[in-house]
């Protein structure tokens, strides 16, 4: 595996056993990634599009307002930090994925009494299906066409009572395996939801951290949100590393990245 690697770029940014959790779990968090002053930034916009006032808390009426696409300069420079693209180079490959030049959606959580209706465990899809604006037909398929990782980015503090982002752990194997059968068409938003319980069932981590915090996903890797119980709102954002050309799965003659190794863990 080192040879596939820049070894000054791995001293750099990640370990030989995180780029290993990545491949074996699914993901990898990197703290730090960018400035509280560029997550306080990006909250001044986000909290002026929103329908409530920041300072009192009987207008967060709704569990979750959605929120984006971003072009700003905060949430550019958040998600294109030198850390983050060398994490980049290092799990996807150098000159294989494209830079962020938008960040979104935002699903911004808030404490409710009312249950959200979007927890369901699913995986996000990467490229339309026949009604390229219904994100339900939208498909996923074993090479993971378009995207080379999921990544969560947030830009406010997350505790365990913060509605954290519920990750299960090495998830993506099995999804890698459920797509191998799927061929280039893959499967869609909804085709690939109503499989996951049939799934082997895995640990459950939450993405908590500071501002700053970003896990970097395998593509294929099962989440799902959860109810707010805390007392300050989460904004986090959930964009995907586009890739640039199309992932190798088999006879590559350069060896494969941890994305790709993982999917070949999962498709045997």
């Amino acid at each position: 595996m080192v040879g596939f690697f820049n070894k000054k770029i791995m001293s750099d940014i990640l370990s030989i056993k995180e780029i290993e959790h990545f491949i074996h779990s699914g993901f990898v968090r990197l703290d730090n990634s960018f400035s509280k002053e560029i997550a306080d930034a990006a909250l001044e916009i986000l909290w002026n599009d929103l329908p409530c006032d920041r300072s009192n808390p009987s207008t967060w009426t709704e569990p979750v307002i959605r929120l984006g696409m971003y072009t700003n300069e905060p949430f550019v420079n958040s998600v294109n930090t030198p850390k983050l693209h060398n994490a980049f180079n290092q799990l996807v490959g150098k000159d294989k994925w494209i830079p962020c030049r938008s960040v979104g959606t935002f699903p911004v959580r808030f404490p409710s009494a009312k249950q959200p209706n979007d927890t369901g465990k699913h995986v996000d899809t990467s490229f339309p299906g026949k009604d390229p604006n219904n994100y339900f037909e939208w498909r996923a398929n074993v090479k993971s066409r378009g995207r080379a990782l999921l990544m969560l980015i947030l830009y406010s503090d997350v505790s365990e009572n913060d509605a954290p982002t519920v990750i299960y752990e090495s998830s993506h194997i099995d999804v890698a395996s459920l797509l191998s059968k799927e061929g280039d068409p893959g499967l869609s938003f909804m085709e690939l939801a109503s499989k996951l319980d049939e799934l082997p069932k895995r640990g459950e981590i939450f993405a908590t951290g500071k501002a700053g915090t970003v896990y970097l996903c395998h593509p294929f890797l099962v989440h799902s949100a959860q109810s707010h119980r805390g007392s300050t709102p989460k904004f986090m954002a959930q964009p995907p590393l586009l890739l640039r050309g199309e992932l190798s799965i088999s006879d590559s003659d350069v060896g494969y990245s941890p994305v790709e190794r993982a999917i070949r863990l999962g498709i045997g």
